[in-house]
């Protein structure tokens, strides 16, 4: 992948992240415990695809790093007395489980394809 593609996805990347903890905040208290597990699967799925579609872990970190910025925005209180997240366990399992999820695809260890001669000597 060249440079521009590579900066290219992480952007879309960072804006699905975006994208996905906005719907996952709106969703997760919405229909618990189905929206919960909707939620994190979403992340999920973008955490661990955008590490497979770029190659390397910053291709879940960038996602995880907006989606978590996102969450902490949403959670905040407003002036009016509104607020996105409920007292109660669906969202501390939201954010919990959806840094951890990041956190996993990110540092998950990459395997070389077969064939491919390791970096360490002597390592097929």
């Amino acid at each position: 992948m060249n440079a521009a593609v590579r900066f290219v996805s992480y952007v879309v990347l960072g804006a699905l992240g975006v994208l996905v903890a906005t719907a996952g905040a709106l969703v997760q208290d919405g229909w618990f415990p189905g929206g919960l597990i909707l939620a994190l699967a979403g992340s999920a799925g973008l955490f661990y695809g955008g590490a497979q579609l770029t190659r390397n872990r910053l291709g879940a970190a960038v996602p995880t790093v907006l989606w978590f910025i996102t969450v902490m925005y949403l959670s905040i209180t407003r002036p009016e007395g509104d607020f996105l997240f409920a007292a109660g366990l669906g969202p501390y399992i939201y954010l919990l489980g959806g840094m951890a999820t990041g956190v996993i695809c990110a540092t998950l260890p990459r395997h070389t394809p077969p064939g491919v001669p390791g970096a360490r000597l002597g390592t097929r």
